[in-house]
């Protein structure tokens, strides 16, 4: 029995297209789902919204994650190391952004 891989054709409309410009991402888990908060954050605003909720299997998360260190890999072999650039007050108390991939965040 041949095993033929089934071809999928994706859609991208216009309006997906232009996308969302997101500098802080807030994740959080139940026991079914992970849910992906993209949100813009500005200099000197007290608030942000959310401009984009992504909703997912723990199994699609985690493939994710792989897609996510695959692409960074061949990023960085062509570009060169990104590097971290930790925020210069990172007290959100104090005007600072917080952020949701440091250890022992809290949302």
């Amino acid at each position: 029995m041949e095993n033929k891989q089934q071809e999928l054709k994706i859609e991208l409309t216009p309006e997906v297209a232009a996308g969302h410009y997101s500098n802080l991402a807030v994740i959080s888990h139940s026991g079914n789902e992970f849910y992906l908060d993209f949100i813009s954050v500005a200099p000197n605003m007290p608030q942000a919204k959310v401009q984009s909720r992504i909703i997912m299997t723990p199994e699609n998360a985690k493939n994710l994650l792989f897609a996510l260190r695959d692409n960074i890999a061949k990023y960085e072999g062509t570009f060169g190391e990104i590097t971290r650039k930790l925020p210069k007050n990172p007290n959100p108390s104090k005007g600072g952004i917080p952020n949701p991939f440091e250890e022992g965040f809290k949302a």
